[in-house]
C-alpha cells in the first residue's frame, strides 16, 4: 500500500472538488484529489450536465474562478471551432444555444478548461491527481480525521506503474496497477463526493433524505421523515440526427417494463412525451423536433419567464450547427436529461455497493429504452412513429455505450452541520420584501428555484420559488468534527433546500470555500470553528474571501 501526505485531501474531484482544490493551491499548500471516474468536473463532464445558473449569472452571483471557468468555455470554442463570425464576436456566446443555460456546452470542453485551470499546480507538484479512486476507508482519532484509504476503482486504465507524487515533489506520475490503495494523510480533508461518501467511513454526524415537517417547520417537508426518501438520479446520453439513417440500437433488456411503466403520479407511460409540469403538476406535453430551425428572437434561459423544456431537443442542446460555419455540423448534438429518464425505483446513496450498482444500471436501462422507443415508436408531428436517425454519441460522453460515465445524483448525504438552511431562509412565498435570511457569516451566494424532482419515496416534483441566498459557513462545519468539511452537495441543507443549493455555481462556491477556509486555518494555526466562532477571525476570512472574487452579498435582484 502507497502513502501519501498532504496539507489538504481532496475526495471527489466534481465541480466542488475542483473549486476546493485550486483554493488550496492558489493559497500555496499542498493537496491530493481523488476522483472515482476518469474526467474531472462532475456535474459539467463525466455526468453529462449542462449548468443550472441562475439568470444573472452573467452580470454577478458566482465566485471569479467559477467565473473564469465559464469564459474558459467560451474562449475555447473561439480558439478551435470554426464559429461563424457572429458567433465568434458575441461576449456571450452560448456554444450550444441550449434554454436551460447562458452556457450550454460539451463536456469535454468543460473538461479541458478544469484540466487547463489546474495544470500549473500539477506541474509544479502541489496538486496531486489520483483518477479512478473512491474512498474505502478512513482513520479517525476522536474528533479529527488523520488519514483516509483510496482504492484504485478500475475505471482508469493506468499510464504507468509508479508511486503517486508526494505533494511538493515534481515530475512523478499518478499511474498504479489495478487494484492498488492509497493513504493519503492530511491536516484537512474535504469530502467532495457525489453521496457524501465520507461521512459515514469517518464518523461524521450526517442526514439523508426528508425531514418531517415537525423538525424544522418546512412547509414542503412531509408530515413524518423518510430518511429513505431522496431524489431520483438520471444517466444521460448524447445524441445527434442524422436524417434518412438507421441508427436503432438494440432491444434494451428492459424495455418490456419501462414501455408499459405508468406512475402512479404521472399523467401517463413514462415514455411519452406528456410529463408532469414541475410547478402545477398538471399535464404537459413536449414537444421533440431533431435539428428545427432557430426560434425568432434569442434564447432566454431565464426560467423565472419560461423553463425552457417544452421543446426537448433545445432544452439541453450542447452544439448548435448554426453556430458554426455552413457544413462544419450535420447536426446539433443534444444531452438528454429529461423527465422521462428520471431514475426513482432505488437509493444510490446509503445502500451496499451491489444494490447502489443494480440500481445505477437500471437507471441505465431507463436511458436506453427512452432512445429505443423514441427511435422506434415515439409519436411524430407529422403523424409518423419513430426517429431512426437519432444517433447515440460515446465520444461525447466518453464512454463505450454512449451513456454518461457516472450517473447524475441531485441528493448526496447532508452533514449535522452548525447551521441548517431550511425553506424558511430561502422561500420566496415566506420571506418576499426582507430577502433570504442575510446569513452574516456568508461566504458566498448561490440562487435557484427549490428543484426537487420525484422521488424514491414516490413524490412527485416540489418546486418552490427561492430568494437569491447566502451560503452561510456554519453550513460548512459538522457540529463535533474538526477537521473535515463538505466541499459539495452535503452542506447543512435540508431534504427540502437541497434542491436550490445543488446547483453548479453554488457546488463549486461551497468547494471553493472549504479549500480556502482549511488553507486559512493552517495558515493562521486556527481551527474552523473557531473562525465561525469568532467575529475578528471570521472578518478576516471574509475579507480573505473577497480578495480571492468571492461574493458575500446580492445586490438588489428580483427572486423567483
Amino acid at each position: 500500500m502507497t502513502e501519501v501526505g498532504c496539507d489538504v485531501l481532496v475526495v471527489g474531484g466534481g465541480l466542488g472538488g475542483v473549486a476546493a482544490a485550486l483554493a488550496v493551491c492558489r493559497a500555496g499548500r499542498t493537496a491530493v484529489l481523488s476522483e472515482p471516474t476518469a474526467w474531472l468536473g462532475g456535474q459539467s463532464t463525466s455526468q453529462a450536465v449542462p449548468p443550472d445558473e441562475h439568470p444573472w449569472i452573467e452580470q454577478f452571483g458566482c465566485t471569479a474562478s467559477y467565473r473564469q471557468w465559464r469564459e474558459g468555455v467560451r474562449d475555447y470554442y473561439r480558439r478551435n471551432y470554426p464559429l461563424t463570425p457572429a458567433a465568434r464576436a458575441d461576449r456571450s456566446l452560448n456554444p450550444g444555444a441550449g434554454r436551460v443555460s447562458k452556457l450550454c456546452h460539451e463536456p469535454r470542453v468543460a473538461l479541458a478548461v478544469i484540466e487547463a485551470m489546474l495544470a500549473p499546480y500539477r506541474a509544479s507538484g502541489r496538486l496531486t491527481v489520483l483518477l479512478g479512486y473512491a474512498p474505502a476507508a478512513a482513520h479517525t482519532d476522536g474528533d479529527a480525521v488523520r488519514a483516509v484509504e483510496l482504492r484504485e476503482t478500475g475505471t482508469v486504465t493506468p499510464v504507468a506503474s509508479v508511486t503517486p507524487a508526494t505533494p511538493g515533489t515534481p515530475g512523478t506520475g499518478t499511474g498504479t496497477e489495478p487494484g492498488v490503495s492509497v493513504t493519503v494523510t492530511a491536516d484537512y480533508v474535504l469530502d467532495a463526493t457525489e453521496g457524501g461518501d465520507l461521512l459515514p467511513l469517518t464518523g461524521t454526524e450526517y442526514i439523508t433524505g426528508a425531514e418531517s415537517h415537525e423538525q424544522h417547520g418546512e412547509p414542503s417537508a412531509p408530515a413524518v421523515a423518510d430518511p429513505a426518501d431522496m431524489q431520483g438520479i438520471t444517466v444521460c446520453f448524447a445524441l445527434d440526427h442524422r436524417a434518412g439513417e438507421n441508427h436503432v440500437i438494440d432491444r434494451p433488456d428492459g424495455y418490456g417494463f419501462w414501455r408499459d411503466y405508468r406512475p402512479d403520479f404521472w399523467p401517463g407511460p413514462l415514455l411519452g412525451w406528456t410529463a408532469p409540469d414541475p410547478a402545477t403538476l398538471l399535464p404537459f406535453e413536449r414537444t421533440f423536433d431533431p435539428n428545427p430551425a432557430e426560434p425568432d428572437g434569442p434564447l432566454s434561459p431565464d426560467q423565472c419567464e419560461d423553463r425552457g423544456d417544452k421543446p426537448l431537443w433545445l432544452f439541453r442542446r450542447i452544439v448548435s450547427r448554426n453556430n458554426h460555419a455552413a457544413g462544419a455540423f450535420d447536426s446539433d448534438v443534444t444531452l438528454v436529461n429529461w423527465p422521462m429518464n428520471d431514475y426513482w425505483l432505488g437509493n444510490v446513496v446509503e445502500v451496499d455497493e451491489a444494490e447502489a450498482s443494480r440500481h445505477i444500471e437500471q437507471a441505465g436501462q431507463l436511458s436506453l429504452s427512452l432512445l429505443y422507443w423514441m427511435q422506434t415508436e415515439a409519436p411524430r408531428a407529422d403523424g409518423g412513429t419513430g426517429f431512426p436517425g437519432l444517433r447515440l454519441r460515446p465520444d461525447v460522453t466518453g464512454t463505450r455505450d454512449g451513456l454518461a460515465m457516472a450517473p447524475y445524483i441531485r441528493e448526496s448525504r447532508r452533514i449535522e452541520a452548525v447551521t441548517t438552511v431550511t425553506e424558511n431562509d430561502v422561500s420566496l412565498a415566506l420571506r418576499g420584501e426582507r430577502g433570504a435570511t442575510p446569513h452574516e457569516d456568508s461566504v458566498g451566494v448561490g440562487s435557484y428555484r427549490i428543484d426537487l424532482h420525484p422521488s424514491t419515496g414516490g413524490r412527485n416534483y416540489i418546486d418552490v420559488g427561492c430568494l437569491p441566498f447566502r451560503i452561510p459557513l456554519g453550513a460548512l462545519l459538522p457540529v463535533r468534527m474538526r477537521n473535515l468539511l463538505p466541499a459539495a452537495k452535503n452542506i447543512g441543507t435540508t431534504h427540502i433546500t437541497t434542491g436550490c443549493y445543488r446547483l453548479h455555481p453554488v457546488e463549486w462556491n461551497a468547494g471553493e470555500a472549504a479549500g480556502a477556509l482549511a488553507a486559512h486555518c493552517l495558515t493562521r494555526n486556527v481551527e474552523p470553528h473557531q473562525v465561525h466562532g469568532t467575529p475578528g477571525l471570521l472578518a478576516d476570512f471574509q475579507a480573505e474571501l473577497v480578495r480571492q472574487g468571492f461574493e458575500l452579498a446580492w445586490p438588489e435582484v428580483k427572486g423567483y
